[in-house]
């Protein structure tokens, strides 16, 4: 018998993790403690360190670090076994590892844990380049180890509130999305331009909006400014033939800059059936439902084919505006979960190797768009 995991991880409510239905048999481990270690425990990895060694059911065998000051910190800060190698924590017996180092260093992480079988979460994005990516996902594909990809702005609170609401009435049918993603240089993953770094986050969210299809046309424009990589970079996505929207065109505009003044991650959703914006910093959203105010605006527009003058109407107070109910829940932890969830009964992970193999595709497009307007 099989049951649907939700995103708390507990089995039988019928709910998706991060927008997708996960189908499970039961627990390979038959309630034994699971294994778990990080590799590199820098900015992101020792975040990961903390919720494997704070969630139940769950052991913090080691962490691996280059750095030997900082991988005996966050080593004795947890509890565990600090280590030097990936050969070291394979040689411990972990299950499943969180991936946290650089880019340029996901494979050669993860293929020695891959073929050892032990289940891999890879920071985003799945890899630097589309070789790389597809040879990591072959490889998961061909060893069956599990592998999935951290973008965990799919685990904001407020897309899961987006995700939940959706479930409640109709999906999205998306037509024309624009989102903004810009911050101050924070002078971290400068070994890649803003796409690969900032960009990707939103790259899959749109993607699990289109259903995974990946856009027909790509166009870029991009600038240098204090890396060797593009900083600041407007994308143009078109969608000619969209499954989801019925063969109609969508579009999709985002911008992602590191040379922001502030901060601001906000995606506005235009769909044939409603409309969604969502202040991902600020976890809130709005959503308008076409459905709910058909008939208000059946009204306006005969009022508006009969002459009538609409100028003392305001439009805000016309429509039905209802707030996302966002809950406080960590989206590390969500992500984690997930990932355990995956580990745990072999079920297909909500963000696997194909979704973070199309991310890193459609950047990669991006940014060979950007160079051919240099």
């Amino acid at each position: 018998m099989t049951t649907a995991i939700p995103e708390s991880g507990t089995p039988g409510s019928g709910l998706t993790v991060a927008g997708r239905p996960v189908v499970v048999e039961s627990d390979r481990f038959a309630g034994r403690t699971i294994r778990c270690g990080v590799v590199g425990v820098g900015r992101m990895g020792q975040h990961h360190a903390r919720v494997y060694s704070n969630l139940p059911g769950c052991s913090l065998v080691g962490v691996v670090d280059a750095n030997d000051d900082r991988r005996g910190a966050i080593a004795g800060k947890f509890e565990t076994v600090p280590m030097a190698t990936v050969a070291q924590m394979i040689e411990a017996g972990v299950d499943c590892v969180s991936i946290a180092v650089p880019t340029i260093h996901h494979y050669a992480a993860a293929e020695p844990l891959l073929r050892a079988g032990v289940a891999c979460l890879i920071e985003k994005p799945l890899a630097g380049d589309v070789q790389t990516a597809r040879q990591l996902k072959e490889l998961s594909e061909s060893t069956g180890s599990v592998l999935m990809v951290g973008h965990i702005e799919r685990f904001n609170p407020v897309m899961r509130a987006m995700q939940k609401a959706m479930l409640a009435g109709d999906p999205i049918i998306p037509r024309f999305l624009e989102i903004h993603r810009v911050s101050p240089m924070t002078f971290r993953s400068v070994d890649v331009g803003v796409v690969l770094d900032m960009m990707i986050h939103d790259l899959d969210v749109v993607l699990m909006l289109m259903d995974g299809q990946e856009p027909d046309d790509v166009q870029a424009s991009g600038v240098a400014v204090i890396t060797e990589h593009e900083d600041i970079c407007n994308a143009r996505l078109t969608w000619k033939n969209a499954r989801i929207a019925g063969g109609r065109t969508v579009v999709a505009n985002i911008t992602a800059s590191r040379l922001a003044l502030k901060t601001e991650r906000i995606a506005r959703i235009t769909g044939e059936n409603c409309y969604v914006k969502i202040d991902y910093g600020a976890k809130s959203g709005t959503l308008i439902r076409r459905i709910a105010n058909e008939i208000q605006m059946r009204e306006v527009r005969d009022q508006i084919r009969s002459g009538a003058d609409l100028t003392h109407l305001k439009w805000h107070e016309l429509v039905n505006i209802e707030p996302l109910a966002v809950d406080d829940a960590e989206p590390i932890v969500a992500e984690i979960t997930a990932f355990l969830d995956a580990v745990k009964t072999g079920a297909r992970p909500p963000i696997d190797a194909e979704a973070g193999f199309a991310n890193v595709r459609t950047a990669e497009r991006i940014v060979q768009a950007i160079r051919q307007t240099l």
